[in-house]
């Protein structure tokens, strides 16, 4: 059975030293530096790991995109030839992970998803977990694989856009959770968009609330329990996840999906998409 959800490092040490395809991919980043991650992969790194950077293979740049906002989803076909070009195909088992407190591996382990391909797993507690239990650290680059093909398949998850957000807002199909510090959610601070605030109706849940204080995600029942008293009686299956860019939602979506509450929906453009257009509207302070 393939991994689809978490991985320890002891179970992706056996993984490793087993005959199954596998490729590990380095998701490390650092927003006030754009360079910081992949330098960081050159000076230590699973070994054999590909460095996925946020800017440049997970987002489309000035590339056609499938999202807004401000790390905008690259189209399905363009994400297929780039991992064809890392080697990767559809054969592989794929595991994810960071040293960022899986703020960052969370997007290819979606995308992945989104692409059809279901055996992707993130790394629980990431590069820490790894050396903690004696994995091998490598350094420098990684000889070039051999370029392979990935084929798209079906969507595994549910991608929101812009217009249907804004056109369910105060449905009881729609469930918005927001992901951001509890500050930025308020409208207290906003560090990166120009608009602070928050989505009207969106319910708050940290995405650094999933862990404990080892790095790992916090139990399956725990988190079950704290999904389910903020939800309040809203049905998980309504539950529309974002951020500021779509890329911390998703160990929000990792969680409920650990949790037991199924697969999510993730807005991908998120809030700097949404606070983008001055006629969409913007709710401050913790809604009642």
């Amino acid at each position: 059975m393939p991994y689809t959800t978490l991985i320890s490092a002891p179970e992706l040490q056996a993984l490793a030293a087993s005959s199954t395809p596998l490729m590990v991919f380095d998701c490390s980043f650092d927003l006030a530096g754009s360079g910081a991650g992949e330098q960081a992969y050159q000076q230590a790194h699973i070994p054999g790991a590909v460095y996925a950077h946020l800017d440049e293979a997970l987002s489309a740049g000035s590339g056609p995109r499938a999202s807004g906002g401000r790390h905008p989803l690259p189209t399905r076909e363009q994400v297929a030839t780039w991992l064809g070009s890392v080697g990767f195909t559809n054969s592989m088992q794929a595991v994810v992970y960071d040293r960022n407190g899986t703020a960052f591996c969370g997007r290819l382990w979606w995308m992945l998803q989104w692409l059809g391909h279901e055996a992707v797993a993130v790394l629980d507690g990431g590069l820490q977990a790894w050396t903690q239990a004696g994995g091998a650290l490598a350094h420098g680059s990684e000889a070039p694989r051999t370029p392979g093909t990935f084929l798209l398949g079906q969507a595994l998850c549910r991608l929101a856009t812009a217009q249907d957000v804004q056109q369910n807002l105060g449905t009881p199909g729609q469930t918005l959770i927001d992901a951001r510090a509890t500050p930025r959610y308020r409208g207290e601070v906003e560090p990166l968009d120009p608009v602070a605030g928050h989505i009207p109706g969106a319910l708050n849940r940290p995405f650094s609330d999933n862990f404990g204080p080892d790095g790992r995600f916090k139990r399956p029942e725990v988190l079950r329990a704290e999904f389910l008293a903020l939800l309040n009686g809203r049905d998980p299956a309504s539950v529309v996840n974002h951020c500021g860019s779509g890329v911390t939602a998703n160990p929000n979506l990792l969680a409920l999906e650990l949790a037991g509450l199924g697969k999510t929906a993730l807005f991908a453009g998120s809030w700097s998409e949404w606070c983008s257009d001055p006629q969409r509207p913007v709710e401050k302070a913790t809604p009642p």
